[in-house]
């Protein structure tokens, strides 16, 4: 870091760390010492941890068991690596200089006949200081917001008997909130409708008939694609973001802490305020859209990009399709309505062919894991109505590989900046992932390479009908995909170079990316170093969100299922194993899809093995459902 980029506030920490030379100074560039190495504990699991490491080209550090000490998952650490020891390159943690959770929920509970507030996950107490008279303004279950630096509340949340309140936790625990500051609103609106001739610099594609597919519920457009058959060129058109929304504006500084969009089951928390990211940006049909475009050749034999540009330009989509509209029109059932309809399925329907192919290709080198993504309906109240799994279709594989195509040629673009890295599996995993199937009934065979082995265990599974449990099993194998300032492959799709560009509304990396391919087209290396300055701190900072985001949008199915679980009381369900060591687990597949339950009595069910449960109670505040199977019930293994 260089010493001009250091706040005053931060100047403590730098003196300080140089007094444990942890950090060495030099040009005025401050480095971490070559036996020290800054990062975040990443999942900790039977005592130990990687760090997730922050640098260049830094592989992550092993944290081996009585090396934690009292460091939590999330928690930035400074550790000291230990040299000369053989194997996976490890550390030992120096100090823990920050804690992951500046938030937490608390609520009031019943402790020895008198009011107390405890942690709603852990029911230990929070460190804030209240007198009774304090605790006995609130109502039992009232649920309050803490921050734990200060040790102090800062709002009252609502109560845990009220199903609205569960969006209210898990949306508290991360300090996330769904309104933008006046400031921030007041430049979002400011912009004006696009008027084309005041961009006569960006190349008019006006005329080429694009549309996007999207989820039916979707607001936020970010891509629209065209297939040019004659020329045997894909357009990927991606939503300009980054022409509004400028480095270190206001904007940029919420979008940054933000990083990305959450979805709700009923609602969206956007990373840019929507005037931009459900209006202006989106690239919405019949009107014209500022859109970063990349044209790529493509050579149908080899299937591979033989030239590709990307440049600014102006769109305006024909149609605003979700995705069952275009599977009707696969299956024959959906007939164009008028004449730009007709052109849209024509390309459409020559261009499927090739994404299937590239699909095919890529499958040759990278995995096609089925992990059920759940989708869940709530009422207004806040409560459950449905929940199913979603399955890909040919119009979602079709958009996937456009994208993929798109994200993979930015990535060839620089050799720093933002990368998507994915880290191949430790063999220590790959082993716990054997034994474990090996455990159901698989033969495993390992084979020259890990794909071999891989997909002959997904050709066991598919024999098996567990295709998607056993995917879920090798995910959890596998590292963790995160974002990186240099390159080292992603082992899941088998791509050398991989990178976000398709998402810049939803997501903070795809507008970095944007950034730097405009300043490395306009030959403006001021800008680009502008953009890469402090690259290694933010590739952390977005991973770190990236994370934040998934939780949240779990655990708020998880609330929902407690409640749901919380009605249906020794009623009994249909389930399926899903894990049996260290301890029992279950996940129910019968009216209600995907919720997860501790199993208290197994009856010696084994992993995977169909069994009917009956909900023998549930703890709503930590979103806990606890069965046992029901004796005598009909497994099948």
């Amino acid at each position: 870091m260089s010493e001009r980029d250091i706040t005053p506030d931060e100047q403590i920490h730098i003196t300080n760390f140089l007094a444990k030379k942890y950090i060495t100074k030099k040009d005025n560039i401050y480095k971490f010492n070559s036996k020290y190495r800054a990062g975040t504990l990443g999942l900790v699991q039977k005592g130990t941890a990687y760090l997730n490491v922050i640098g260049e080209n830094i592989r992550d550090l092993f944290i081996d068991e009585g090396d934690l000490g009292n460091a939590k998952e999330g928690d930035l650490i400074i550790a000291q690596r230990l040299l000369g020891k053989r194997g996976t390159p490890s550390a030992k943690i120096a100090e823990i200089v920050g804690r992951a959770q500046s938030y937490s929920v608390a609520y009031i509970i019943s402790k020895d006949g008198r009011k107390a507030l405890v942690d709603l996950k852990t029911d230990y107490p929070t460190g804030v200081e209240l007198t009774q008279e304090e605790i006995n303004a609130y109502d039992f279950d009232d649920v309050l917001k803490i921050n734990n630096q200060e040790n102090s509340i800062m709002e009252k949340l609502g109560n845990l008997k009220d199903p609205l309140v569960d969006e209210k936790i898990v949306l508290a625990q991360f300090n996330k909130h769904d309104e933008f500051d006046e400031e921030v609103l007041k430049i979002a609106t400011s912009f004006e409708a696009v008027d084309a001739s005041k961009y006569p610099k960006r190349v008019d594609l006006r005329k080429l008939a694009f549309c996007t597919i999207d989820p039916v519920t979707a607001k936020d457009y970010d891509d629209a694609i065209y297939w040019d058959d004659k020329n045997t060129t894909l357009f990927v058109a991606i939503a300009d973001v980054s022409e509004y929304v400028t480095p270190f504006g206001t904007i940029d500084n919420e979008a940054i802490y933000r990083s990305f969009s959450i979805y709700l089951p009923h609602r969206s928390i956007p990373m840019l305020p929507r005037q931009l990211s459900e209006t202006l940006c989106s690239l919405q049909p019949h009107v014209d859209r500022l859109a970063y475009v990349f044209e790529m050749k493509l050579d149908l034999v080899s299937l591979e990009v033989t030239e590709s540009k990307v440049y600014e330009a102006i769109i305006h989509s024909q149609r605003r399709f979700n995705y069952e509209e275009i599977d009707e029109f696969f299956e024959g059932k959906l007939k164009a309505k008028n004449s730009s309809e007709r052109e849209v399925f024509a390309w459409i329907k020559k261009l499927r062919p090739i994404t299937d192919a590239l699909k095919i290709k890529r499958l040759k080198i990278g995995y096609d894991f089925r992990s059920n993504e759940l989708e869940m309906e709530i009422d207004k109240n806040s409560n459950i109505v449905s929940t199913t799994f979603a399955e890909e279709t040919p119009s979602h594989a079709l958009i996937e590989d456009c994208m993929l195509l798109a994200n993979k040629q930015a990535a060839a673009q620089y050799s720093r900046g933002i990368f998507r890295i994915h880290e191949p599996p430790s063999q220590t995993k790959l082993q716990l992932l054997y034994q474990e199937l090996a455990g159901i009934g698989m033969s495993i065979d390992i084979k020259n390479s890990i794909k071999e082995t891989i997909t002959d265990i997904q050709n066991q599974a598919k024999e098996m009908d567990l295709e998607a449990e056993v995917d879920t099993l090798i995910i959890r194998s596998q590292m963790q995909a995160k974002y990186a300032p240099l390159n080292s492959g992603h082992f899941g799709l088998g791509f050398e170079a991989y990178t976000h560009f398709t998402s810049p509304i939803r997501r903070y990396s795809d507008l970095i990316v944007h950034r730097l391919l405009k300043a490395i087209n306009n030959n403006d290396t001021e800008e680009g170093s502008y953009v890469l300055r402090n690259i290694e701190a933010l590739s952390m900072t977005i991973s770190e969100k990236e994370r934040e985001a998934s939780t949240i949008e779990v655990e708020f199915q998880q609330r929902k299922f407690a409640r749901w679980a919380n009605e249906n009381l020794n009623k009994e369900f249909k389930a399926r194993i899903t894990t049996t060591e260290p301890e029992y687990k279950a996940e129910i597949h019968d009216e209600i899809m995907g919720a997860r339950l501790f199993i208290t009595s197994a009856e010696n069910a084994v992993l995977f093995q169909d069994v009917n449960v009956c909900i023998d109670k549930v703890d709503i505040a930590k979103a806990k459902i606890f069965a046992h199977v029901v004796k005598g019930s009909d497994v099948q293994g």
